[in-house]
């Protein structure tokens, strides 16, 4: 029997409730949505760690933060994983490639790839003009040879900055945009593909991460759309010491109402960009006669707050920032039943796992993740921790899941089910609970009413366990310790 080939799409700081099949009110996706339909659908994935370079490193290992160490943003930190998911699929004779964003020290690491095509975006540690760009880009380089450009076009011209609200639609043809790009570069990449070799595929879109900047077609799409009014929870003055109104790359501050509306209008944009350059990618598969054989996951590697409770960018514990879409679809032998939806909690050291399962490869020991393709087939899936939570073995999937990141100068841990969380910010002690199945949005904190006292008990519990022995010392005598320093790595 043939391997099937593996394609992972990776989208870049989408949050997960952004997909038209799931309900959203705004936000359309056809062609996502399709594949959601005809494949399964998981609605309580998250990312543990939730900004991109931890993140990634839980998509490409299988492992845990408490395993690979990363609980922060910390650029410069080499790669040096060699279990990876390519790394383990080459090894099983796959032709493994990466085209996009990887996000990895040194940048042209390859992390288990035979060859990668890379552009992470605008990469502060990276971009020295002392550096030749080609040394940790390939999407410059193939702009400025294009004969409208100039030797010194930059995807950042337009001015507007990596992590910044302020949106406006690209300047350029749309050819030349970044998503467009890595799309070009994989049905490229597909004609001189080895056809001899199954072959695993990281199809990496920098976007929808800002700069917020669609083609204008996609951008005037959602500026038409109802004001942009995001929720604003009763908890939100916890962050108010960080405010910084008139910063544009602020994580916490109160925006007007018209730079809300155009930030939502150009990430949203990029949204709707990227999923038809996803169904012109796999137009171009299906053309080449390999769709039919091949196993498509799609996932983010973590969500945006979009100024929900005046917070912007990711690594927050709170559905914007953590939740992230899961999508996976297979061949019609996969067993995957169409429209098939789960509510179980799933992350994303569950990919690398879920992606060998679905190759016939054996997954590596050590790793944590489980392979959701049981679940996708209908099937109750295996536990992730002997006491009943987060980590381990056993014989049903796991009941909660434990995420933190480093921001603000604090640790801002979290557990949740997909129906409750408990959050932690360990500079302060502040604790919050959240029913997520009555209040979505998170606005109502229930930490502090009686009625909950027995459940705010049992998730903190659940915290406790999941931190106790941590080198940080965020639990002694069986109690959560606030104050304590916050760190970016726990090797």
């Amino acid at each position: 029997m043939n391997s099937p080939n593996i394609l992972l799409i990776c989208v870049d700081q989408w949050r997960g409730d952004c997909l038209s099949i799931d309900g959203h009110p705004v936000v359309r996706t056809p062609y996502l949505d399709r594949l959601a339909s005809r494949g399964a659908r998981f609605r309580h994935a998250y990312s543990a760690t939730p900004t991109c370079i931890p993140a990634r490193t839980a998509l490409m290992t299988g492992l845990s933060q408490q395993t690979h160490h990363r609980v922060g943003y910390l650029d410069g930190v080499p790669f040096e994983h060699q279990v990876t998911l390519p790394a383990v699929l080459r090894g099983a004779g796959y032709q493994t490639q990466a085209i996009g964003k990887l996000h990895v020290y040194p940048e042209r690491a390859r992390i288990g790839f035979d060859n990668v095509i890379l552009h992470d975006g605008y990469l502060h540690q990276a971009r020295r003009r002392s550096r030749p760009f080609e040394e940790i880009d390939d999407y410059l380089p193939w702009l400025r040879s294009r004969a409208t450009e100039s030797t010194v076009a930059d995807y950042a011209d337009h001015g507007i900055g990596c992590n910044s609200v302020p949106a406006r639609p690209w300047p350029r043809a749309e050819a030349l945009h970044p998503t467009n790009w890595t799309v070009t570069e994989a049905i490229s990449w597909l004609y001189r593909r080895d056809p001899t070799a199954p072959f695993f595929l990281y199809l990496s879109f920098h976007r929808p991460h800002p700069p917020y900047d669609p083609p204008s077609w996609a951008f005037e799409t959602y500026l038409d759309t109802p004001p942009y009014r995001p929720v604003v929870g009763d908890w939100w003055q916890e962050y108010a010491e960080h405010r910084d109104d008139h910063n544009p790359e602020a994580l916490v501050a109160r925006m007007d109402q018209r730079t809300l509306h155009r930030a939502r209008a150009g990430y949203y944009g990029h949204m709707t960009h990227i999923d038809q350059q996803i169904n012109r990618f796999l137009e171009a598969l299906a053309e080449f006669g390999l769709a039919k054989d091949t196993y498509l996951a799609f996932v983010s590697d973590h969500g945006e707050m979009l100024g929900e409770h005046n917070l912007f960018r990711k690594g927050f514990p709170y559905e914007g920032s953590a939740r992230i879409p899961f999508l996976l679809h297979g061949p019609a032998s996969s067993g995957i039943a169409a429209g098939t939806v789960r509510d179980e909690v799933v992350e994303l050291r569950d990919v690398m796992p879920t992606l060998l399962d679905c190759a016939g490869v054996p997954v590596p020991d050590g790793v944590e993740g489980r392979s959701v393709l049981p679940l996708a087939r209908g099937g109750d899936g295996v536990l992730q921790l002997p006491r009943g939570g987060d980590r381990g073995d056993g014989g049903e999937w796991r009941r909660w899941l434990h995420g933190e990141h480093t921001l603000l100068g604090q640790s801002l841990q979290f557990v949740t089910d997909g129906r409750t969380k408990y959050v932690w910010l360990s500079g302060t002690g502040h604790e919050q609970l959240f029913d997520l199945d009555g209040d979505p949005g998170e606005t109502v904190n229930l930490a502090g009413a009686p009625a909950h006292a027995g459940t705010l008990e049992t998730w903190r519990a659940r915290l406790i366990d999941a931190l106790s022995g941590r080198p940080e010392g965020y639990v002694r005598d069986g109690a959560l310790v606030p104050g304590r320093e916050p760190v970016l790595s726990i090797a």
